[in-house]
């Protein structure tokens, strides 16, 4: 489907020498109130289809600069889709590097599953192209760590597409509020946070547990399942190991806290001012063993930093239910409950006197002046190790401890094996 296209340059160009000739110019080509003339408009390539993928499609207007220039899937069904959702000017691929072949070509959004995350997302910042990418930030610490080093080397722009950092999300509508209440001091130190079932939060975790009785089945003629299994192991075909349901499987993903995680965690790691570190300290209560290919239940999940702040994560899926009615955010010397009642009463009207935190840029704006936007490699990368922590203290059944500087477990190798695993060839990092 791929088709020769004229850059954007070529075309203003070619349209400035239509004006002088005919004094007829399109109204998108002058710019203006309404109209943003091609050169401003920055240009997407979106790599996976799917459920979530669609929503990275825009559909380009006629009359209107197009915006998605490109789609790709390993699924025809799904690469049809993303045609139809963009509409004109926009071409399909089965191949991701045909994609960032494309000079006119701004931004890739990678909404490809997980185990894609890291090598798309290398691939493109290699091309020069800026990178949205879908949450988790990647599929294990190791490769977070080279996705967010290949964004700094190439001098590209990143964003995870979270939206809790910008106050966007359920639960963090009030983001830089909580932040600048931590910054404050007005808790007291350590902290602790807690996500959990009674507190409104939703960690899918039945939802996208695996399956262990797979009986292998016949590809379907419009998946290409080599290229879908790309860098993860050569496993026989089943409906529910892709599309979706690949979440429920270690291969590819890590079930409802890799799928949730990031939302919930990434404010958090705001909030406390965390994005430059890790915890020290993780330890989880599941069903252990865990199955080796399928993700599993869990119940609570701690994670502590070195200076005591805490995370508490409840399923509310295993296990103890955690009581209603405990605090979101709890220090010595106050507390924060879900609907943002203090206690003592009034903390955020103290706010006032202290100073904001830094804005946060958004992804498009981050692309024009070339600076890092608030959910970008670095703080996705770290944000991002909180789930896979998480994952691995329930894959090991035991208490871990993990060293943020050299993002590396302490004495216990197995739960290093985790940390950075293969991948099939010829894929790599």
């Amino acid at each position: 489907m791929s088709t020769h296209r004229i850059s954007r340059r070529k075309f203003v160009q070619r349209a400035a020498t239509a004006a002088a000739a005919f004094y007829i110019v399109p109204r998108h080509v002058l710019g203006g109130r309404g109209y943003v003339p091609p050169s401003e408009v920055v240009t997407r390539g979106v790599i996976g289809t799917g459920g979530q993928g669609l929503s990275h499609v825009t559909e380009n207007v006629e009359g209107q600069p197009p915006v998605t220039l490109a789609v790709c899937d390993v699924d025809r069904k799904h690469l049809e889709n993303g045609l139809k959702r963009a509409g004109r000017s926009c071409d399909g691929y089965a191949d991701f590097r045909e994609v960032l072949e494309r000079k006119d070509i701004d931004t890739i959004h990678v909404a490809t599953p997980p185990h894609w995350h890291a090598v798309v997302g290398i691939a493109a910042a290699q091309a020069g192209k800026d990178v949205f990418g879908e949450k988790p930030f990647a599929r294990t610490i190791a490769e977070g760590r080279a996705l967010a080093g290949a964004i700094r080397r190439y001098g590209r722009v990143f964003q995870v597409n979270t939206h809790g950092r910008f106050g966007n999300y359920y639960h963090f509508g009030a983001t830089k509020m909580l932040r600048k209440l931590v910054d404050s001091g007005l808790l007291g130190t350590p902290l602790t946070v807690r996500l959990t079932a009674a507190n409104g939060i939703f960690w899918k975790v039945k939802m996208w547990s695996g399956r262990t009785n797979l009986t292998p089945e016949p590809v379907p003629a419009v998946l290409d399942y080599d290229m879908w299994l790309g860098p993860a192991p050569s496993r026989p075909y089943h409906p529910h190991r892709v599309h979706q349901s690949f979440r429920g499987y270690w291969d590819y993903d890590g079930g409802g806290l890799a799928d949730m995680g990031q939302h919930y965690l990434d404010p958090v790691q705001y909030m406390l001012n965390k994005d430059d570190t890790s915890p020290v300290e993780i330890e989880a209560e599941a069903p252990w063993p865990q199955h080796p290919d399928a993700v599993g239940m869990w119940g609570t999940i701690r994670l502590k930093y070195d200076d005591g702040h805490t995370l508490i994560l409840q399923s509310g899926e295993w296990g103890p239910a955690d009581p209603a009615g405990l605090p979101f955010i709890e220090g010595p010397r106050g507390k924060v409950y879900d609907n943002y009642r203090t206690d003592p009463p009034g903390l955020f009207d103290q706010l006032a006197r202290f100073p904001d935190p830094p804005p946060l840029l958004d992804f498009e704006m981050a692309v024009r002046t070339r600076k890092q936007p608030g959910g970008n490699a670095d703080v996705a990368q770290r944000s991002c190790a909180l789930v896979n922590l998480a994952n691995i203290a329930i894959r090991t059944g035991r208490k871990l401890r993990y060293d943020p500087v050299r993002e590396r477990f302490v004495g216990d190798e197995q739960a290093n094996l985790l940390v950075a695993q293969p991948m099939r060839a010829p894929w790599h990092i």
